[in-house]
């Protein structure tokens, strides 16, 4: 064979390779079985609708980087088939591409169809329409629930296999999901929650996908389905047979964000240990919620009151770019468990107590393979353990893994991994005006009219729930009551002060009264419900209430969720008359309205002949849509928009919608912190930041929306801001450091070269600018000794060789990346007898 064929068989190897797939997947006690051999799977959820088609291919290649072997994603009904029997699999809903372009990189599918999903996502992923057919109970053994479920998931399951994505047609579908976190609420549903479950696994098996199905949260999941776990820890988790691997499909890398909240995050050192010690205890495969979580663009996020942001504090942030130590210190540890992997497959692991708060535990087989995890679950003290003859030092709350049983080459609270201080460089809007024009003319405007503006208004007797009424087409609906007031109507007593009631089941409302703004309510994330007290004014003649009901995200979670209802359903009075009496209105005759003109008027593509333009720019005023062309920033940085001087409302960027805002919703000022200690269990209120400050601030625009120049914004405010004050942000990298004591395990990716022979190595201090076309441009700050403080703020401790700057400058300034051992024989020993460590910040252009 010639030197060229062989090259191009080489070249056809490597492509079938990375592109072609299993042909059975199947499973024991122990682990996912593909192609008859066990697998240790690491996986991340990325759902494809929270970002756009141009950016999949990168994180995809971003997950792989990071050491994931499988994608997880939920299919969302809602927008798939908004209408039904309508669909939508174009732009950020094709589905079938996502998942070619996981193929295409090697990995493997998780397809969780649900098709509940509940993911903070409006009304579950449930489209609205479902809530209007005749006898329709949601999430039970209820004939026509049942029957759009299996309707939806089939065609869903004939898609894949048109396609010939699933892993039995040689595609990367390995998994699928029926229903999601059922067994968490199934006792309100009583005996027809377990004929239910029984008939959605016995339904999902008949649709002969030719891979193993799983329900998460699901103890009695009938066979062969397998049931997993979901949450901060799953180490403690036992399948509901011997004959099913443990699974943890949701690994919370942090926690959604709502409006009126503080902004959660979850320490790396503390989800490493997680991982970890699920490993230890017999699991094989384990997933990231969210490993990039992205946007709720739209009106997609549910909750209500989950922001538009849906960052999670994940690995891969809202913008697609890593956030490290996170993304790097858990590569290290997929290695260091992948290290493992024969000896994790072969055998159930022997668990032994080391001593209070201590544990071993250890995979050995006939054949000579070991591995060993030892932890230290205890929060306050570091511990030393006697190990098969050896002595390890263990920090508290870590585990150290141990590939042969002897060599610690990870231990989850040391990170060797760099970390990244992002930053975000702030320009004006770069608005196309004509600079000879007068401030303001280069945004025109359209006032919303109060009340009712619509030719489909219409009447009925008492107050309507907004839900059923408005089916979820906006998230506006206008109660509109009028009366005529002769000069003794009781609450015209001189002096006295009327006051209106009115009270909501959520989630805002703003007040009119004769078309002035009177006052507004707001629920939260805790207790939607809404009730003020709107000190009133009005006089003799026509008097006209109207009161705006919006509602920030449809229910997404819980028992009969579906039937949590919205807007205004009383009572509204009005009090303070004369002898404290009130007058109640609620069951009287109310004008409706669904939706805002402007909707109907096409506003939101700022293709409209209503635009005023003047000289005087309307600013702080409610109910006014903005409108202006703008220059996109230039370069290719991840662009976000500074809501700064907006109070609430929703943007769209030449016609796409990029969510709500709503940065007058400030979160309480108590409860965070600088630091967060990652020792100890972790939950969703421990590690908190951005507290007194809007709760988001930052929206992302995706670059593929935008043009050069010529692009549109349109905004609609509903409580008044000025939109001149909006800016762009450019999403950059501060500064890049990392932080790495001769105490470190020797690093994964020298372990298998170095441990293994026996040859000794010192831990190694690695940086890496984010972009290849990026050098290593300045060094901030470089100590070898005793450095104190975190990136950002390092500082000089008492013992600091004199030639770590120049050792530094010589080895990374002009290079791309660059590696130092971190050892006296590089630095020589500025301070005998002690722990050193080597500290570095470094700036990259």
């Amino acid at each position: 064979m010639g030197s060229r064929t062989k090259i191009l068989v080489l070249v056809f190897w490597l492509v079938t390779a990375t592109t072609s797939f299993a042909a059975t997947v199947t499973y024991d006690h122990r682990a996912i079985v593909i192609d008859g051999k066990r697998r240790v799977l690491i996986s991340g959820s990325i759902h494809y609708p929270r970002s756009t088609p141009d950016m999949w291919p990168d994180l995809i290649q971003k997950s792989k980087d990071g050491g994931l072997d499988v994608i997880e994603t939920y299919v969302f009904w809602n927008l798939h088939e908004p209408v039904r029997n309508q669909y939508n699999f174009e732009g950020r809903n094709d589905l079938v591409k996502f998942i070619k372009l996981v193929a295409e990189a090697g990995l493997y599918v998780h397809l969780r169809i649900g098709p509940y999903a509940c993911a903070e996502w409006n009304y579950g992923g449930f489209p609205l329409w479902l809530h209007f057919i005749p006898g329709i109970q949601l999430r039970t053994d209820n004939e026509p629930f049942k029957a759009e479920m299996q309707r939806f998931t089939a065609k869903i399951v004939a898609m894949m296999k048109q396609e010939n994505l699933y892993a039995s047609q040689g595609g990367p579908i390995i998994l699928s999901q029926i229903e999601n976190e059922y067994g968490n609420i199934d006792s309100s549903y009583g005996a027809a929650a377990k004929r239910y479950i029984k008939w959605a696994a016995g339904m999902a098996v008949s649709l002969d996908t030719g891979v193993p199905w799983v329900m998460c949260q699901q103890s009695d999941a009938p066979d062969p389905i397998i049931n997993t776990c979901n949450g901060f820890y799953c180490d403690q988790f036992t399948p509901n047979s011997n004959k099913k691997p443990k699974m943890w499909t949701e690994n919370w890398t942090g926690w959604f964000l709502s409006f009126g909240g503080a902004v959660p995050y979850r320490p790396v050192e503390d989800i490493a240990f997680a991982v970890a010690r699920f490993f230890q205890r017999g699991g094989t495969f384990q997933n990231y919620y969210m490993y990039h979580g992205g946007t709720n663009f739209g009106r997609t996020s549910g909750g209500p009151f989950i922001a538009t942001s849906y960052d999670y504090d994940a690995p891969i942030d809202e913008y697609g770019h890593v956030r490290q130590p996170k993304w790097g210190h858990l590569r290290d540890v997929h290695k260091a468990i992948k290290l493992c992997e024969e000896a994790l497959i072969a055998t159930d692991p022997t668990i032994s107590s080391l001593g209070p708060n201590l544990e071993s535990a250890v995979y050995k087989t006939g054949s000579g393979l070991c591995a060993a995890f030892l932890a230290n679950v205890g929060t306050q003290s570091d511990a030393t353990v006697n190990f098969d003859g050896s002595s390890y030092h263990l920090p508290a709350w870590s585990v150290s893994i141990l590939p042969d049983c002897k060599n610690v080459v990870l231990n989850t609270a040391k990170i060797n991994s760099m970390t990244v201080i992002p930053s975000f460089m702030h320009e004006p809007l770069n608005i196309n005006a004509d600079s000879t024009e007068a401030i303001g003319t280069s945004w025109s405007w359209v006032y919303e009219p109060v009340g009712i503006s619509k030719a489909d208004a219409f009447k009925k007797l008492g107050l309507l729930e907004q839900i059923n009424t408005t089916a979820d087409k906006s998230d506006y609906l206008w109660y509109s009551f009028s009366t005529d007031i002769e000069g003794d109507e009781p609450f015209l007593e001189d002096g006295s002060q009327t006051v209106l009631h009115v009270e909501s089941l959520g989630h805002a409302l703003h007040a009119f009264i004769n078309g002035k703004l009177a006052g507004s309510g707001t629920g939260n994330s805790g207790n939607a419900k809404v009730k003020v007290d709107i000190p009133v004014t009005v006089g003799p003649g026509k008097n006209t209430i109207d009161l705006l009901s919006l509602t920030v995200g449809l229910q997404n979670y819980g028992a009969f969720f579906d039937l949590v209802g919205a807007g205004i359903t009383g009572p509204v009075k009005l009090n303070g008359l004369k002898n404290g009496s009130s007058i109640d209105l609620s069951s009287q005759q109310w004008m409706y309205q669904v939706g805002l003109k402007g909707e109907d008027l096409g506003l939101p593509s700022g293709s409209s002949s209503q635009w005023i333009s003047k000289s005087t720019l309307p600013k702080n005023q409610p109910l006014i849509w903005y409108k202006t062309n703008f220059d996109a920033p230039a370069g290719n940085d991840p662009i976000a928009l500074d809501f700064t001087g907006m109070g609430k409302g929703e943007a769209w960027v030449n016609g796409q919608s990029i969510g709500r805002y709503w940065p007058a919703y400030v979160s309480r000022s108590g409860g965070c912190t600088d630091s967060c200690n990652y020792r100890g269990s972790y939950n969703s209120n421990k590690c908190l930041k951005n507290c007194g400050k809007p709760s988001q601030q930052l929206y992302h625009v995706p670059r593929s929306w935008l043009q050069p120049s010529g692009n549109i914004l349109v905004l609609f405010e509903e409580l008044g801001g000025d939109p001149t004050q909006l800016a762009f942000a450019t999403r950059q990298m501060g500064s890049l450091c990392s932080h790495v004591s001769e105490s470190h395990p020797l690093p994964v990716d020298m372990w298998s070269s170095d441990s293994k022979t026996g040859r000794t190595s010192s831990p190694i201090l690695s940086l890496v600018c984010p972009s290849p076309n990026q050098v290593i441009s300045s060094i901030k700050f470089a100590s070898f000794g005793t450095p104190r403080g975190t990136c950002g703020s390092f500082s000089h401790g008492r013992c600091s060789s004199v030639r770590a700057l120049s050792i530094v400058q010589k080895a990374c300034t002009g290079s791309t990346r660059c590696s130092i051992g971190v050892s006296t024989s590089t630095f020589g020993d500025p301070c005998k007898g002690v722990m050193k460590s080597l500290a570095v910040e470094v700036s990259c252009t």
